[in-house]
């Protein structure tokens, strides 16, 4: 690795180190309050595991938010971190103590902060994206902090692959619970079983094929895919009681209300559903004047996100948003998540020249 990326990665490392579990974030938030105060950068204590660091408002030039979140997934034996040849190896690598990485980087060394630049950077870290979106902290930080609704485009660093992905998923959870009657497994023709029941939902889930949405040239996959089930009394009881849980992707264009009656028209046949969650997809936002320069200057086809990311509560919020960060997607949440410095030391270049403007 060269000397930025060896730089990002160690502090990446640095990160990774710092378990910051969703809930459990105020160590990696003080730890980042305190470099960056170190380091002469003007940073704040907002309060419930949040920071933010640079400009807070929009001023004289146009004001740019770069978001990234403190907490990751629960652990599985994955730290402490280590760095293997050009990567930098251990929980929430990719998702996203990398970015973290390159934000604090990119604070320390200035930019978007001094000297003559197109964009005034603020650096935002915030907690519990990992969870539902009800129980973020993004949304109810954005309603007290007014300034921060003055950016003209919020860069919520999720992994990419250095790619600029616009939009999101909305994301809808639900418990689909199917009812029968118990009886002696002797004489299961005078019960009901609920587990057979289940299997018959399940199965119609299975069948459907992913629905796609096109929005501005990018093509969103429409799923429900169940992710757990539970059931069963004894191994001699014909099971009244059976549950599942469903997970709904639905793409931006489909309102909550929406979602959630489509799902109910799905599934309900079957058995009933209780709605448990449900996070709004966000707008692709491609048409202002700083997405269209972050998109030239990353060079390659925009694509979809194909994921719920914090774009929605930006989006909600009335700010223009879009991912953009150095993690692999398919890196993030595995047991052995990774991230490379080349791509750290990639993201922090293009950031560090969009700060600068053309020329």
């Amino acid at each position: 690795m060269n000397e930025l990326a060896d730089r990002i990665a160690a502090r990446t490392l640095e990160l990774i180190d710092i378990a910051s579990p969703s809930r459990d974030e105020q160590a990696i938030a003080d730890h980042v309050l305190a470099v960056l105060s170190e380091g002469g950068v003007e940073a704040t204590d907002l309060g419930d595991c949040c920071v933010i660091a640079g400009a807070t408002e929009a001023q004289s030039r146009p004001f740019v938010l770069l978001g990234g979140h403190f907490d990751t997934v629960p652990a599985q034996g994955n730290i402490p971190g280590r760095i293997e040849g050009d990567s930098v190896v251990g929980l929430g690598a990719a998702d996203m103590k990398g970015s973290l990485a390159v934000m604090i980087e990119l604070a320390l060394a200035g930019v978007g902060l001094s000297g003559d630049r197109a964009v005034d950077y603020g650096f935002l870290f915030f907690s519990r994206e990992e969870l539902p979106a009800s129980e973020s902290s993004l949304t109810p930080l954005l309603a007290s902090n007014p300034g921060l609704q003055s950016a003209e485009l919020a860069v919520m660093m999720e992994p990419t692959a250095n790619v600029v992905q616009a939009g999101c998923l909305g994301n809808c959870g639900a418990t689909w619970r199917f009812m029968g009657r118990s009886g002696h497994s002797a004489r299961p023709w005078l019960a009901d079983n609920a587990i057979e029941r289940l299997g018959e939902g399940i199965a119609a889930i299975t069948a459907l094929e992913p629905i796609e949405h096109e929005f501005n040239g990018l093509v969103f996959r429409e799923v429900i895919s169940v992710t757990s089930v539970a059931g069963g009394v004894a191994r001699n009881v014909i099971p009244g009681e059976a549950t599942a849980y469903l997970n709904y992707r639905y793409p931006p264009g489909i309102s909550r209300a929406d979602a959630e009656a489509r799902l109910r028209s799905i599934c309900e046949p079957f058995g009933t559903i209780e709605i448990e969650g449900n996070s709004p997809s966000g707008s692709v936002e491609l048409d202002g004047n700083q997405a269209q320069r972050l998109v030239a200057l990353v060079d390659r086809p925009v694509e979809p996100k194909q994921a719920w990311t914090p774009v929605a509560e930006f989006d909600a919020a009335g700010i223009a948003a879009l991912n953009y960060g150095p993690g692999t997607p398919a890196q993030a949440h595995t047991v052995d998540e990774s991230v490379d410095g080349s791509a750290l030391a990639e993201s922090f270049l293009t950031l560090e020249k969009f700060a600068q403007g053309p020329g």
